[in-house]
């Protein structure tokens, strides 16, 4: 059984919804992880804030509003007055749900069940349409068996038990729907999976059914070579190994959260992302194949911050570099790349919330120098030592640009640069040209 996740522009209209449902309904049995309507989880999060600020005046406005678009979304999907009643008495409920978080008081807890209420929406709203079209669906809530422990990680035993239970119940189903992104906390309190939200839900799901395959559809036509919004002639990445898709995402390109293929990596099913205006098209396939012997993209990471440490006492000094990173550790800020020489070590951030306290305790071991406005270019691909030539390819490509920092042999998927910002276009531009637009 195949694990289908659309995004929330995907099902951002009555008319993409109807897409989405002939898509799916192809007489082979999946489940269908949908994210909220596109902009209903963004007037949510603006209720929210009207409610923590305890304006509930204005955050009656935004709600009228948003109910009125979906009394608009309905009458235009369903085609028969049953329907028509039957969903808008759903969403109704659900908007006196959220109303009545106006007179009380808010906290945290009323703001995460309020922001889980879009997935609700557009589960349901799906599911009836696909009734109304005679389809065998059947809607299974993620808040019955999607979970997350005590360190606020998914509970990946429950979800697997819960999952296979809710299934069980209705073994003749032809499709299942459920909603991405929410989730219930150890405490069984409504919660949210943050981190990639809806991917990270198709991911669990697949790894706990043993998928054969998890598909995430968006509005991107795949993973590109480089940013096609910087740079010109960008083409689709067919193929990606895990890794490789993990440092594209994390170094910027957008389409996937790092952590949220974790679960596929780890259960080996396959990852395919296509585009649902154009569901012909091949997509990029993720998997733990690699193709040998080829770089495959690159990509970009901005508001980069560089530290540079530099010290005599470095010199055959141990525990120096244990001293310096401890002051990040102490500040709760992750580090990006490391270069070091005998007399110093070069750091890069991305988080600058406590630069001042860092750069100040740093100073205790030497000379400390930062540079703002940094930018990390990342190229991907298979860049094994052995493999000789490709780290020459993109120095070469790099040759006219001033390079602060480079980082490689930590990962055999990634060469990385650090420019600066206003060097970006020009340095993503010159790696396309030379490893890219050759042939």
């Amino acid at each position: 059984m195949k694990v289908l996740k659309f995004g929330g522009t995907s099902v951002g209209s009555p008319e993409r919804i109807k897409g989405v449902a002939q898509l799916i309904n192809d007489g082979e049995k999946k489940i269908v992880v949908l994210s909220a309507m596109s902009g209903t989880t963004n007037s949510l999060v603006e209720i929210s804030d009207y409610l923590h600020k305890k304006n509930p005046e204005g955050a009656n406005e935004v709600i009228n509003k948003l109910e009125r678009k979906y009394k608009q979304h309905i009458s235009e999907l369903y085609s028969t007055e049953e329907y028509k009643q039957k969903t808008w008495s759903l969403i109704k409920d659900i908007f006196n749900g959220i109303r009545s978080f106006t007179k009380d008081i808010f906290t945290l807890f009323e703001e995460r069940v309020i922001l889980a209420q879009g997935e609700l929406m557009s589960t349901n709203m799906m599911t009836n349409y696909l009734l109304e079209q005679g389809v065998n669906v059947v809607l299974l809530p993620a808040l019955e068996y999607m979970r997350t422990d005590k360190n606020g990680e998914p509970d990946t035993t429950y979800i697997k038990n819960k999952l296979g239970a809710q299934l069980e119940m209705h073994p003749d189903a032809d499709l299942y729907i459920t909603q991405g992104y929410i989730c219930r906390n150890a405490y069984g309190e409504v919660d949210n999976l943050q981190r990639g939200g809806s991917d990270y839900s198709a991911s669990l799901i697949g790894a706990a059914i043993n998928a054969s395959e998890i598909q995430i559809w968006t509005d991107i036509d795949g993973i590109h070579n480089n940013d096609p919004r910087v740079v010109d002639k960008t083409s689709p990445v067919r193929q990606l190994h895990f890794e490789e898709a993990a440092e594209l995402a994390y170094f910027g390109a957008k389409i996937l959260h790092p952590t949220c293929i974790q679960p596929a990596k780890f259960a080996n099913i396959p990852v395919r992302l296509l585009n649902t205006m154009e569901p012909t098209a091949p997509g990029t396939l993720i998997s733990n194949d690699t193709e040998l012997g080829k770089i495959k993209a690159v990509a970009a990471k901005d508001n980069i911050t560089a530290i540079q440490i530099k010290s005599g006492r470095m010199l055959l000094a141990y525990g120096f570099l244990r001293k310096v990173f401890e002051i990040f550790e102490s500040y709760q800020t992750s580090i990006d790349m490391i270069c070091t020489s005998e007399v110093g070590v070069s750091v890069s951030i991305d988080d600058t919330k406590h630069l001042n306290e860092i750069v100040n305790d740093l100073k205790k071991y030497g000379i400390v120098t930062v540079d703002h406005d940094m930018c990390i270019i990342c190229v991907v691909g298979d860049l094994r030592w052995e493999n000789v030539g490709f780290e020459a390819k993109a120095l070469d490509a790099m040759r006219e640009i001033p390079v602060r920092m480079i980082s490689f042999g930590g990962s055999d998927y990634n060469i990385s640069f650090l420019v600066s910002k206003e060097d970006k276009k020009r340095s993503l531009q010159s790696l396309s040209d030379h490893l890219f637009n050759n042939d």
